[in-house]
């Protein structure tokens, strides 16, 4: 017996609505036992699934844990990296810029050798040509020479002859004057000592008589020397020098009056070049310095013991008022 289409709508709503409905009719079928088979199925792949999803949470967070410290050493890698790459790069520019300045400087000076050396070779070019030329002159004017020579050979010997003669004569005419020119030098070395010694008896000049003082000063400290005044010292041209013992090396710079500041600082100038000039001219340090003053003013007295100690020199003055 067949169902009417509204029969069938009604059952088809009931199975879709009526769970209790649905699985009596399941049963009715047969299908009772394959539903409980799925259900079980179903709750059996849920347990695994849940099993599975715990294990792979927690390999997905020790995984992101790894993961982590692998970037944070990376990262610091990366910095670290980043910072020795930075200073190499700042290594190689300070490099570069001192590489480049020495290839500048190094073709400034090959540059300028370069120059030197064309100028050198056009120099000795031309002093080569200019000497072959005065080889050839030479050469020309030896010839000539040569041709004279032998025809004044000739003349050499007449006039050999006749100088031998006149030697002769020579001789014994100089022998004559050496005995002339001795007695006189004995005659002036003794006038020389005579005048030396009312020098310095008498103290001829302030000059004479600083270097009497210098020579007692001396003598006291164990030296002999007989200083000389106004000596003249060959050092770029001639410097003269007041008073100037060479052992021990003594220089003295004498002033009859020093009435101001400003020569007193020319004076103590002078000694000072006179210092210097002794030395280069010994070649060695001087052993003492004097400046002798006649006269000066209190003041002008005063300053110029102060500046002559500051530079080690000794100050022998007169009178100051």
């Amino acid at each position: 017996m067949g169902l009417t289409p509204e029969e069938r709508r009604r059952f088809l709503r009931a199975l879709e609505e009526d769970e209790e409905f649905r699985l009596a009719v399941a049963g009715a079928v047969g299908l009772g036992e394959v539903l409980r088979e799925l259900r079980d199925l179903r709750r059996d792949s849920e347990r695994r699934w849940r099993r599975w999803y715990k294990t792979w949470k927690k390999f997905q967070e020790e995984n992101e844990k790894r993961w982590q410290r692998w970037y944070e050493t990376w990262r610091k890698f990366q910095e670290e990296n980043e910072k020795r790459w930075l200073e190499n790069e700042r290594r190689w520019r300070d490099w570069y810029e001192t590489w480049r300045k020495f290839q500048e400087e190094n073709e400034k000076r090959w540059q300028e050798n370069e120059k030197k050396w064309r100028e050198w070779y056009e120099t000795w070019r031309k002093f080569l040509e200019e000497n072959e030329e005065r080889w050839r002159e030479n050469e020309r004017r030896w010839k000539e020479n040569e041709e004279r020579w032998e025809e004044n050979r000739k003349l050499w010997r007449e006039w050999f002859e006749t100088w031998r003669r006149f030697l002769e004569d020579y001789e014994r005419r100089w022998r004559v004057n050496e005995e002339r020119w001795e007695r006189a030098f004995r005659e002036f070395k003794w006038i020389r000592s005579a005048i030396e010694q009312l020098q310095e008896a008498l103290g001829v000049s302030l000059e004479f008589y600083t270097a009497q003082w210098i020579r007692e000063w001396l003598s006291a400290r164990g030296y002999h020397c007989r200083p000389t005044v106004h000596a003249s010292l060959l050092i770029d041209g001639v410097k003269e020098v007041d008073v100037f013992c060479p052992d021990p090396p003594v220089v003295a710079e004498v002033k009859a009056a020093v009435p101001t500041v400003k020569a007193a600082e020319e004076a103590l100038a002078q000694l000072k070049a006179a210092v210097e000039a002794a030395e280069r001219f010994l070649g060695r340090r001087i052993y003492a310095a004097f400046l002798a003053v006649e006269s000066a003013p209190g003041d002008v007295a005063e300053y110029l013991r102060r500046r002559a100690e500051e530079a080690g020199y000794i100050l022998i003055l007169g009178r100051s008022h």
